[in-house]
């Protein structure tokens, strides 16, 4: 790979999000947990609808009542709650790569427009970047290929020389439909090994 430009995912690489933090608190059963994650708060709903348009979207049935409507709710209250705070390890990684200088920092994230300026004020990490996409505020999110090809129009990236990371497979294989380069995020070693194999970072 001949790289100048990196691009980060946010979310389970550089800070740890997980609302699992706040719901394992709410609901005694996983399967409905699941449910919930899976067919109500899908990505798509919290970064496109509010709590309400979410509710009225929803089928009659369990889901459809003021406990559910509350649990959506909590989606977005409780939002610093599951926080686990910055995944130091990549962020350490973070600062050598900004410390080389040698390649553009780019960060792609699915995040909602309504928690992000949050995110800013709390992470400073996240201002080492030249540029970062932010899925709510585009009404775009990962695996479309029109967000990634946002990002490489806003920036000027070339495909060919970048290289995307993220801990999502599905955002992995919808990176390398649009051409960039792309690897699977799982931990910060496995992420350091791949940077010391290819080059990137002595």
């Amino acid at each position: 790979m001949n790289l100048n430009t990196i691009i980060f995912d946010l979310g389970g690489v550089l800070i740890d999000w997980n609302p699992e933090y706040v719901f394992r608190e709410i609901f005694d059963d996983e399967q409905e947990m699941r449910y919930f994650f899976d067919h109500i708060c899908t990505q798509v709903g919290i970064y496109n609808k509010t709590p309400d348009d979410l509710w009225r979207k929803q089928p009659n049935g369990w889901c459809k009542n003021a406990l559910i409507t509350n649990h959506i709710r909590a989606y977005y209250g409780r939002w610093r709650e599951m926080l686990g705070g910055a995944i130091e390890e990549t962020v350490a990684i973070l600062d050598e790569l900004r410390q080389q200088d040698t390649y553009r920092l780019l960060a792609l994230t699915n995040w909602s427009h309504e928690t992000f300026p949050v995110a800013l004020e709390q992470y400073d990490f996240l201002h080492w970047f030249e540029g970062i996409v932010v899925s709510g505020e585009e009404k775009l999110i990962k695996p479309d290929p029109r967000i990634y090809q946002t990002l490489i129009e806003r920036y000027a990236v070339q495909p060919q020389h970048a290289l995307f990371i993220d801990d999502n497979a599905n955002n992995v294989a919808g990176a390398q439909d649009v051409g960039l380069h792309a690897v699977r995020f799982e931990s910060p070693a496995q992420l350091r090994n791949f940077f010391q194999a290819h080059k990137i970072l002595q």
